[in-house]
């Protein structure tokens, strides 16, 4: 066989470098989609974690910031307003009429107490301008002795500054606040008006009958006999019960002395009842002298005192006396005199 019939063996092609085979796992696209697939993922989302919480920590302090600032603030603004009191603290030189009211229970720490009476009927003296005085009266009476206290004041300061002080009743003018008005120089009544009264009570509650009933014993220790005569859950004996209508009996013979010295000839003494505790209308008030006559606030000011403007001098609580009486000492209050079973004098 010669070399030109002899076929040499034919040698494989180079094959072509073959790419390596990528799963769906391994494609760019699926590592954008799953970032678990990135290198360095655990770091990246453990510094995301940490930054969020960072900024929700400073988030809660700048809130809780905010918050205490803004209770610094409500209190500031309570404490301003619970040292300014809403009466006029100016002198006002134009003639005019000084109206101080006296409104609900007369009891020391509310709104009619002598403490707050007092300091605006000596706030209205002290205006010059104040030409005389009127005692606006719409009360079922309360404390004598808080009544006492104001009657003694008002002839002090009608004294002092030769004023005159006029009482003028809207609804009820009875018990202490008779007692009060008593002091003025003249009484204006409604002819529906509820005035007198002329009387002192003390009441409370017994339960020792129903103790007995029930079979409660009372333990009740002290140091002197007749220590807890005013005890509810304890007897009366006769004795006892003698000593309080004495001091009863004292404070209304006090009392009708008082409206004897303030009303004078006025009075006509051979009413019957007149001292008896008994109330009448305003027109019948008229009648036996217990009032002069009938009127308002703007016709004592215009035809009386002859001064038409009328400027309130009474002292109001602020705001956050309100509040703190609406929330706070108001529900104490209420709450004490839920249980209080004591006898009360008025």
């Amino acid at each position: 066989m010669t070399d030109s019939n002899r076929r040499e063996p034919q040698g494989f092609e180079p094959l072509e470098p073959v790419a390596p085979l990528t799963t769906s796992q391994d494609s760019p696209n699926t590592m954008a989609q799953d970032p678990t697939q990135r290198p360095g993922w655990e770091r990246a989302t453990l510094e995301k974690l940490a930054f969020a919480s960072l900024n929700e920590q400073k988030a809660s302090r700048r809130w809780k910031t905010f918050v205490r600032l803004g209770w610094l603030a409500f209190f500031v603004f309570l404490a301003w307003f619970a040292l300014s009191r809403s009466t006029p603290s100016t002198a006002k030189t134009t003639a005019h009429t000084a109206v101080v009211e006296i409104k609900g229970e007369i009891a020391n720490g509310g709104d009619a107490s002598a403490e707050f009476v007092i300091a605006a009927m000596k706030t209205a003296f002290e205006d010059e301008g104040a030409k005389g005085v009127v005692l606006l009266i719409n009360s079922p009476g309360g404390s004598p002795v808080q009544a006492g206290i104001i009657n003694d004041e008002i002839k002090r300061l009608k004294a002092k500054h030769k004023k005159p002080v006029y009482a003028v009743v809207e609804e009820t003018c009875a018990s202490a606040a008779y007692y009060i008005a008593a002091a003025a120089d003249k009484i204006f009544v409604d002819k529906a008006s509820i005035v007198g009264s002329i009387g002192v009570l003390m009441d409370g509650f017994g339960f020792t009958g129903v103790m007995e009933k029930v079979g409660v014993e009372r333990r009740l220790l002290t140091a002197g006999e007749n220590k807890g005569f005013l005890d509810p859950f304890s007897p009366m004996n006769d004795a006892q019960r003698a000593h309080a209508q004495s001091m009863l009996n004292q404070i209304h013979t006090q009392f009708i002395n008082v409206v004897k010295a303030g009303r004078g000839d006025r009075l006509k003494l051979d009413t019957p009842g007149l001292f008896s505790g008994l109330f009448w209308s305003g027109e019948q008030a008229v009648e036996f002298g217990l009032a002069d006559q009938l009127g308002n606030v703007d016709f004592v000011a215009r035809e009386v005192i002859k001064a038409e403007e009328v400027i309130d001098y009474t002292r109001r609580d602020n705001v956050a006396e309100k509040l703190a009486k609406k929330f706070g000492a108001a529900m104490g209050a209420a709450s004490v005199g839920a249980l209080k079973t004591s006898p009360a004098l008025r």
